[in-house]
């Protein structure tokens, strides 16, 4: 049992232990510190102050926290302890914190997962005995070695390919059937991170009403499906709920990533439009956009697909009705998340070409000095080349007292009187 009258005071130090960090790590800004150490020692003892409070008041002292604040503690919190107080804490906060972190290691895991009363009960599989006593409708392999994907597969009779083979295009080779009845399909899915976003290819199998994931990596999509699965009773009743609430899921991450699409382009537009540009904004305009644009293409190549394997699941009729259900809903959400693709790449195409456009005004601004330049010497050019010439006669100021001084002020008031003439119509402006 949690005591909640700690729940202020932990929260007290918490708080003071992340503007300690806050503090130094602006400090280190300012210096300009190069070689900034990999030892925090406030976030040392963050670690310590959490392994001392119980779980159910992390997840509350989570809550309580600033959202730019969340993510800091949770990342302290050992990940042993994570799954647990991910499943007692709002589901607005464990999307966030899911979404917004990926795992510290790509350790290798095996997870089986029954289902008790309603809701999906996990099982860590460590050895081939640990499978004799289950009945599992999902089994989770992250990272996978050949030796796991062997004795997995000869346990429950499945071929489990290896996620570095896939990478055809063709849809033959990505969903298919085969002779014994296992369905393979070949999906990427979304990962969406600060270092940068891509698609990672998963294998998901469905054999004997068991589905079989296996994955480089751990994805938000599948610890977001396992935990609503474990939290909600009557969330999935099959292995073909699963795989659907699994596309459904991606489904959403997509439109998740895509609305941040829209606030960074948002952002990007204020500025492009409403001020002028000078060349280095413009060129960090530039990557800001083009990271963007690569976000957008990620996303729109991950919902062609999801598209593509859901279709795959409705022609070769293996849902139930109200699986069909599902899967409509799901192609209607991809159909909406392809229009906003393609709207996104229009926006991103005007927002490059008005960059680019400044970038140009901005061009012809110097050559427009260089022309007026030009066009103002010409006179002084000419004075001096009629003056240079060795010629007797004439020109009585050749042999005038003061003819050489004469010759420079007529030489400036001729530079002078064009650039007067280009000021007075508005030219230089």
């Amino acid at each position: 049992m949690s005591d909640e009258s700690i729940i202020p005071e932990k929260l007290g130090e918490v708080r003071a232990l992340l503007a300690r960090h806050k503090y130094d790590q602006e400090a280190d800004a300012r210096q300009e510190t190069e070689d900034v150490a990999e030892f925090h020692p406030h976030l040392a003892s963050l670690r310590t102050l959490l392994e001392r409070i119980p779980l159910q008041d992390i997840a509350h002292i989570i809550e309580l926290l600033e959202s730019a604040d969340r993510l800091l503690v949770w990342n302290e919190v050992r990940e042993e302890r994570g799954e647990s107080i991910l499943e007692v804490i709002s589901d607005e906060v464990r999307e966030e914190l899911v979404c917004e972190s990926h795992l510290r290691n790509e350790k290798t895991s095996v997870r089986a997962f029954e289902l008790r009363n309603g809701r999906l009960t996990q099982i860590n599989v460590n050895t081939p005995y640990d499978l004799r006593s289950l009945k599992p409708i999902w089994v989770d392999l992250v990272a996978p070695t050949p030796e796991i994907r062997a004795w997995v597969g000869r346990f429950f009779d499945v071929d489990l390919p290896n996620t570095s083979s896939l990478t055809d295009l063709e849809a033959s080779a990505r969903f298919y059937v085969e002779d014994n009845g296992e369905i393979h399909l070949h999906s990427n899915f979304l990962l969406d991170t600060k270092e940068g976003s891509r698609n990672v290819a998963v294998a998901l199998i469905l054999h004997r009403d068991v589905l079989f994931t296996v994955r480089p990596e751990e994805l938000p999509v599948f610890r977001l499906q396992r935990l609503r699965a474990r939290t909600q009773p009557g969330y999935v009743t099959d292995g073909k709920d699963v795989l659907l609430d699994l596309y459904a899921a991606d489904a959403e991450y997509s439109a998740d990533a895509l609305e941040d699409v829209y606030a960074a382009l948002g952002e990007v537009s204020k500025h492009v439009l409403g001020t002028e540009v000078t060349d280095e904004e413009a060129a960090k305009i530039l990557a800001d956009i083009a990271s963007e644009e690569d976000l957008n293409g990620i996303i729109r190549s991950n919902v062609h697909d999801t598209r593509r394997a859901v279709s795959f699941l409705t022609r070769i009729k293996v849902l139930s009705e109200s699986q069909l259900d599902d899967a409509r809903q799901i192609m209607r959400d991809i159909e909406s998340l392809d229009g906003h693709t393609t709207y996104l790449f229009g926006k991103i195409n005007f927002l490059m070409d008005a960059t680019v456009g400044f970038i140009n005004i901005n061009q012809n601004k110097v050559i427009k000095i260089f022309s007026v330049a030009s066009v103002a010497m010409l006179p002084p050019t000419l004075i001096a080349s009629i003056y240079g010439m060795n010629f007797q006669g004439w020109f009585p100021e050749l042999q005038w007292e003061y003819g050489y001084p004469f010759a420079l002020l007529l030489m400036v008031f001729s530079v002078a009187l064009p650039i007067w003439l280009f000021k007075r119509k508005g030219w230089l402006k």
